[in-house]
């Protein structure tokens, strides 16, 4: 009998399988006091195992983690005049969108890039990551120059021209909620002016030739719409985590997080919307 329960107790299932949509905050908009124009906010970096997952990378597995044992969740807040924060699940880390060129540099690097701004030497887009989110389009100095548009979740930022301000890269589309939504689009690049670029599809946010940028959606993980003539560059949107498991698990939240669950098709649907750095699940 010993042994017997021996053998049982090794093939005991160690590990059990979670669905994951982890979306980083998006970046802000590039901001330009003249007439030059910021490029739009690059998304949050877009992981997901359901559906699609960003950058055109192929659909992971499920995470494989361990029952009773804390996991890290943070959910990256967008970005204020910077690239978006990272969102984290276990050992899943998806990087925060780049901010929007402006006046003093290119668009940056991030989950999804930043759009180049029309200030001479920083036209230049970031570029994406891989399995993550695309490059910004960049900004052009010629005639009454429109800037580049933040790369989305599942699309290039649109560049700049003469005629209008670049359209923010489009972003992805999951069904892990049970509908299909779409999360991490690109910002709209400025254009002075007039013609501004619009925001990518999953929250980015629209150019703007005064005033402010337009924010990217919460919990879409959008870029930042860039602006002109104003120091205003529209804010990234904050991130998400979404977390599929089956329904005979109970998932235990620290303290710390914002989240609902609901039941579907035999399956639990944990949606995470605010968590910070020591914040964590753990399954039994």
């Amino acid at each position: 009998m010993k042994i017997l329960g021996i053998v049982a107790a090794q093939n005991y299932p160690r590990t059990i399988d979670v669905d994951y949509l982890v979306v980083a905050g998006g970046g802000a908009g590039g901001a330009i006091t003249s007439t030059n124009s910021g490029g739009g906010g690059g998304a949050g970096g877009l992981r997901c195992s359901v559906t699609a997952t960003g950058g055109g990378g192929s659909l992971p597995s499920a995470a494989k983690v361990a029952k009773n044992t804390a996991l890290t969740l943070t959910v990256g807040a967008g970005g204020s005049g910077s690239n978006g924060s990272n969102s984290t699940f276990a050992t899943i880390i998806s990087t925060g969108g780049g901010r929007g060129g402006n006046a003093s540099a290119s668009g940056s690097t991030g989950g999804s890039g930043g759009g180049g701004s029309t200030e001479s030497g920083f036209t230049a887009a970031g570029s994406g990551t891989t399995n993550q989110g695309y490059a910004g389009g960049a900004g052009v100095v010629l005639g009454d120059p429109g800037a580049g548009g933040g790369g989305g979740a599942g699309a290039t930022g649109g560049g700049g021209s003469t005629a209008a301000g670049g359209n923010g890269g489009a972003g992805v589309a999951t069904s892990i909620s049970g509908s299909s939504i779409t999360y991490a689009g690109g910002g709209g690049g400025a254009r002075y002016p007039n013609t501004n670029g619009t925001g990518g599809a999953g929250g980015g946010g629209n150019g703007a030739s005064s005033g402010s940028g337009g924010n990217g959606t919460a919990n879409r993980g959008g870029g930042g719409g860039g602006v002109s003539t104003s120091s205003n560059g529209g804010a990234g949107g904050s991130g998400i985590i979404i977390l599929k498991y089956a329904n005979t698990l109970t998932a235990t939240f620290s303290g710390g997080v914002t989240q609902s669950t609901t039941t579907s098709g035999g399956f639990k649907i944990s949606t995470i919307t605010a968590a910070g750095l020591s914040d964590t699940v753990s399954f039994a």
